[in-house]
């Protein structure tokens, strides 16, 4: 995408960006926080708006006052056109790990081990991974229009087959996709190795 905008294909001055997740308690600055990631990637190289780039803020004195402060911004912006997903290797989208029942709205989470290991090789140790996320909740993720959900990798293989063939549950939240009229998936030949 910053290609596209450096060859003048492109031109992001009218779009609004929601991140759909952060970590509590790093600072903007860090460089594993995603606030850091979005300029490095994107942000910092196109001519979005800084007024309508839009990022939980992990470092909040109230994370609950933050959490509707996002979904208010959510809201006041109207349907998300796109909505971009990864695949966690328990089934997560966003950071809406597994569990019994899930969130609808932007709230804060636990992040279980398995998504912290995932997520050391950001940061000098395990330590260092924090033990929470603010997230989009599912609910307003499968609100958006269309969904692109990107997955690469061996190890995915079997959470993919989960998560597009399996039962729909909330033990693997990405299987709720399923429910969505429009979503489109991208995977490597690795990643879709398990599909029948």
């Amino acid at each position: 995408m910053v290609e596209a905008y450096r060859q003048q294909r492109v031109s992001f001055a009218k779009t609004t960006t929601f991140n759909l997740d952060e970590y509590v308690g790093l600072e903007r600055n860090h460089p594993a926080s995603y606030y850091s990631f979005m300029q490095e990637h994107l942000l910092g190289h196109v001519d979005a708006a800084p007024e309508r780039r839009h990022i939980p803020d992990g470092m909040a004195a109230s994370l609950e006052e933050e959490c509707r402060r996002y979904d208010s911004l959510l809201e006041q912006a109207g349907q998300i056109d796109l909505q971009l997903l990864g695949l966690g290797h328990n089934g997560h989208i966003g950071f809406n790990e597994p569990d019994h029942a899930l969130r609808s709205g932007t709230h804060v989470v636990t992040l279980q081990e398995k998504t912290r290991q995932a997520n050391s090789r950001f940061f000098s140790s395990i330590a260092d991974v924090p033990t929470h996320a603010i997230t989009m909740g599912v609910g307003t993720i499968l609100k958006a229009k269309t969904i692109l959900l990107v997955v690469r990798g061996k190890d995915k293989a079997e959470i993919v087959r989960q998560a597009l063939q399996g039962p729909i549950t909330t033990e693997c939240p990405a299987s709720l996709l399923q429910t969505h009229p429009h979503v489109v998936v991208l995977l490597d030949s690795e990643a879709g190795g398990s599909l029948s």
